[in-house]
């Protein structure tokens, strides 16, 4: 059994989240956070470790301000935490399983736009008459 549906269990939180309102509601967070594309470039940089904001603004090729705006997002959503150096501070992915969901999501975008693909390819095949030889 995953450690997932074990702490779910122990927790006795309902596994079916639609049938929870709260639990619901905090799904649908987590999923309005991931849905900035900037803050998912965040999360594919603190994949590889810890980073300052300067250095997140920096690899993104943006603004000091707007990465902490995001970053701050992420953090009261539970999916990085920090911790200051002197003047610094330094983020740090809090709950890795979020790399899980973006897996799935990934691949399931990828099945899609191949099955798209096909789709557009086949249409245009059939669309096509062969010419004659000759």
């Amino acid at each position: 059994m995953s450690q997932t549906l074990q702490a779910a269990k122990q927790a006795k939180v309902s596994l079916r989240p639609f049938s929870n309102r709260r639990l619901l509601d905090s799904v649908a967070r987590r999923f309005r956070l991931l849905g900035e594309p900037s803050r998912l470039r965040i999360l594919q940089l603190l994949e590889d470790g810890e980073r300052s904001v300067g250095e997140i603004a920096s690899a993104l090729g943006s603004t000091q301000p707007n990465v902490s705006k995001h970053l701050q997002a992420l953090y009261d959503g539970a999916l990085v935490g920090r911790r200051r150096e002197g003047n610094s501070i330094f983020y740090f992915i809090a709950d890795p399983d979020i790399f899980k969901l973006c897996d799935l999501v990934c691949r399931s975008t990828a099945r899609s736009v191949e099955s798209h693909l096909k789709e557009l390819l086949s249409a245009n095949h059939i669309g096509r008459r062969k010419e004659p030889r000759g």
